[in-house]
């Protein structure tokens, strides 16, 4: 088994789903670390594909930039646009696989590889889908329980709810601003809520975001897009106009809606 373990690691390459995942600088680990990260970005994955479907792309290259002092086991991370798309994370080489399992970054950043790049007034709906879809992989693979994924989504709308009292602007003009405006919080939870409310509206017709994400995948997906040609295709897959009216809604908007916490627990 150790002799499988080391040559599978030299090799740097995992295979999920049809998707070989290749891991750069995996060496610059102990073989313990390497055999924990590999386990690790393999899981998840797994666990992203369940919910989502499986990732369109035959290779997704993962960068990895080890530290030695973190206060996180991902401090952090992101997307690397390419042909194929990759991801960059930054990790604590010592986190155990647990903590890896527990963190929500690797979940956010392979969600983002299901949506086409957007331009920067789209933003919003690519960081709201991560932030969203994070928490629905973590809960429906049991990473969280349903009360820690309402609480962790109510707790991400209230500091959204905050931060929109002292960035007031329209949505997509703060999304085309946020770094130098510091406003993360109000445009990823702003876009968050807004496929809560397609999700909450998708579930009345026994439909769900995901579900129609997993179409997408299959018809549609493109490297890049505006916003509204997403919207478009994601009302086509689901034979509804609830994401154009909801895109409507939250384009230009200044405030922050209201979602009870009962409403969370239905999703």
């Amino acid at each position: 088994m150790k002799l499988f373990w080391l040559l599978l690691l030299l090799m740097c390459s995992l295979k999920a789903s049809a998707v070989d995942v290749v891991i750069h600088n995996l060496d610059a680990l102990t073989t313990k670390g390497q055999k924990t990260v590999a386990t690790w970005v393999n899981q998840s994955l797994k666990k992203t594909q369940n919910t989502l479907g499986p990732l369109q792309q035959s290779t997704l290259p993962i960068y990895l930039k080890p530290q030695y002092f973190a206060f996180e086991p991902v401090p952090w991370a992101s997307v690397k646009r390419n042909n194929p798309d990759g991801l960059e994370l930054h990790i604590d080489r010592y986190a155990s696989l647990n903590a890896f399992t527990k963190d929500w970054t690797l979940y956010h950043e392979l969600s983002h590889l299901y949506l086409p790049l957007l331009p920067y007034s789209g933003f919003w709906l690519s960081e709201g889908f991560a932030s969203y879809m994070q928490n629905v992989i973590m809960r429906n693979s049991g990473v969280i329980s349903q009360a820690q994924f309402v609480q962790r989504l109510n707790a991400g709308f209230e500091r959204a709810r905050l931060q929109t009292k002292t960035k007031q602007q329209p949505l997509n003009k703060l999304s085309s601003d946020m770094w130098q405006q510091r406003a993360q919080q109000r445009v990823y939870w702003s876009g968050a809520a807004f496929f809560v409310e397609a999700d909450l509206a998708l579930h009345k017709q026994g439909k769900s975001v995901a579900a129609i994400i997993k179409q997408y995948q299959l018809c549609c997906r493109a490297a890049r897009t505006s916003a509204k040609t997403l919207i478009k295709e994601l009302d086509k897959l689901s034979r509804s106009s609830i994401f154009t009216t909801l895109y409507a809604q939250y384009n230009t908007r200044t405030d922050f809606p209201v979602i009870t916490k009962t409403q969370l627990n239905t999703l």
